[in-house]
């Protein structure tokens, strides 16, 4: 307490006069420290006030609301931009983008800071600091390997067109939220902990060989079913646990279910139309007191989908708590975290978050953007290893706590303390992100009169002028059964560009080529996007 009073009484004039613009309180002709401590410490009860007031708020947000607000700031497409790959694309909204290797060198450590002035309101502050502030090209976090094609990569290899991949993640292709010691995922959403060669499928945990399926854990060799616990060698099943050689949900001798799956493995035609004939709910499972849909080991979450280790929460998706987290609101893509309110993908060990997106490791964290490693931060992008900065501005314990209070309290003034950043504040296309594949239906003139981005025209895709394009209806030329029945695909196909029936252009890449021919699979016939949409749909 010695250490404390004079540091405290000292600061009173300076921060006052010289660091809070605007400010009308005048605490400098205090000579009594233990009035400057108790001042100190009632700002400081006073933001717990209002962090329960953004609790209570965004436990209240309509679910409309939530996708709209949270999923639309996760972005699925890639862009060229600047001369880059990049998550940002070209817009009337101009941010500076750089190199990942350029940023982590020279912007990385907090520069860019600014005071925060009290004749503007929060968001015209923050978005002051956003519209001038450098953002790598694509977010990645710690040591990746062949991920240039990838975003929001921590700790992966092998990456390409996948969003949300890492924690020991190896040849993820054309997938998103696939982590935690996976390998050989391809056209999926959310395959984890301990997954591998996983093929068009969405919740898969703990399984290999898993091809067309939903819903899965704890399997393996299983095709074309949903919601399986513990089984192997299924085929068009669903609602199983601990069962070994069933079809259509029969019981086969292994024999005989082995020459049936031989059969059904030479319709290769037939299997996305199998794929997309699964159910899109997966019930509840050890699950009390929650309403949504695929909700495992959770207690107490209303409107959850895809969630596995919650308690105590609220609109949230897509999200594993391993081993489990408590009160999370409003949150889409969240990893081991506690006391989450309004948070687009947080990733370990995050707690006491409130309205922001893709942080790591932080805590006590209020409006900010990709953010490692810090603390006490408010209105902050890109820092790492930092705390009591706001607005990326370094203060002290003391000065970040009494500033924090008035900007609060400006904020509740302006009714926006609990509001998420606004549509105008969003660079990305509407339609081109998560909320769009959730929801397709949220009409053009919503997205636009809330000041959201909507692209109408094609991303244009540099085609060059001697490409053989392929049309769909033709892939089969490049796929057959040979002689001994096993499926061959003409290593031809990668030099050639497939055109889907809206118009979508892709490719084949030698490592998907390598997985197909490996597991007897045919040649995609869809845009990876489209794919990619299968896995989104909520119901």
């Amino acid at each position: 307490m010695r250490d404390f009073i004079p540091k405290i009484t000292s600061f009173h004039s300076r921060f006052w006069t010289k660091s809070a613009k605007g400010l009308n309180y005048d605490l400098s002709s205090s000579r009594d420290c233990c009035n400057a401590l108790a001042i100190y410490h009632t700002f400081m009860s006073d933001i717990k006030i209002r962090e329960e007031k953004i609790k209570e708020k965004r436990k209240q947000t309509p679910r409309a609301e939530y996708i709209k607000e949270i999923a639309s700031r996760y972005n699925l497409t890639f862009y060229k931009n600047n001369g880059l790959i990049s998550r940002f694309p070209v817009t009337w909204r101009e941010w500076p983008i750089v190199k990942i290797e350029k940023y982590l060198a020279e912007y990385g450590d907090g520069t860019w800071g600014m005071d925060f002035d009290f004749s503007k309101s929060f968001f015209d502050n923050f978005g002051e600091l956003f519209k001038k502030t450098p953002k790598m090209s694509q977010i990645q976090y710690g040591d990746n390997e062949n991920c240039e094609f990838a975003e929001t990569v921590f700790g992966a290899k092998n990456g390409y067109l996948s969003v949300c991949i890492g924690d020991n993640a190896d040849t993820v292709l054309y997938s998103t939220m696939v982590y935690r010691n996976v390998k050989s995922v391809f056209n999926s959403v959310l395959a984890t902990s301990n997954s591998e060669n996983i093929y068009a499928s969405k919740l898969v945990t703990d399984s290999f060989n898993i091809f067309y399926s939903k819903y899965i854990h704890n399997s393996n060799n299983i095709w074309f079913s949903d919601n399986l616990l513990g089984c192997s060698e299924c085929m068009f099943c669903s609602n199983l646990e601990n069962q070994t050689y069933y079809i259509h949900n029969q019981k086969w001798e292994k024999e005989k279910y082995l020459e049936e799956k031989e059969k059904i493995m030479k319709e290769k035609h037939l299997f996305e139309t199998y794929q997309k004939q699964l159910h899109n709910t997966a019930p509840n499972k050890l699950a009390p007191n929650c309403s949504g849909n695929g909700i495992q080991f959770c207690e107490n979450i209303e409107n959850g989908y895809l969630v596995s280790r919650f308690k105590d929460g609220r609109n949230v998706a897509f999200s594993d708590g391993t081993p489990i987290s408590s009160r999370i609101y409003d949150s889409f893509d969240v990893g081991t975290c506690d006391d989450i309110y309004g948070w687009m993908w947080c990733g370990q060990w995050c707690s006491n978050m409130y309205c922001g997106t893709n942080a790591a490791g932080s805590s006590n964290i209020y409006y900010s953007y990709f953010l490692e490693n810090c603390s006490f931060c408010l209105w902050c992008i890109g820092l790492k290893n930092k705390q009591f900065c706001i607005l990326n501005k370094q203060y002290t314990k003391e000065e970040r706590f009494l500033l924090a209070n008035k900007i609060f309290e400006q904020m509740e003034k302006d009714w926006i303390l609990w509001q998420f950043f606004p549509g105008w504040m969003n660079p990305f296309y509407f339609n081109d992100t998560a909320a769009y594949l959730i929801d397709d239906s949220i009409a053009k003139e919503e997205v636009t009169r809330a000041w959201y981005l909507r692209r109408d025209e094609e991303i244009k895709v540099d085609i060059p002028v001697w490409a053989d394009i392929v049309d769909v209806k033709d892939l089969n030329k490049y796929q057959r059964f040979n002689f001994s029945g096993e499926r061959e695909i003409n290593p031809e196909i990668v030099k050639k560009v497939i055109r889907d029936e809206k118009g979508n252009m892709y490719r084949i890449v030698p490592m998907e080529l390598k997985f197909l021919q490996k597991h007897w699979l045919p040649l995609p016939e869809l845009h990876r996007l489209e794919r990619m949409k299968l896995g989104f749909k909520f119901e």
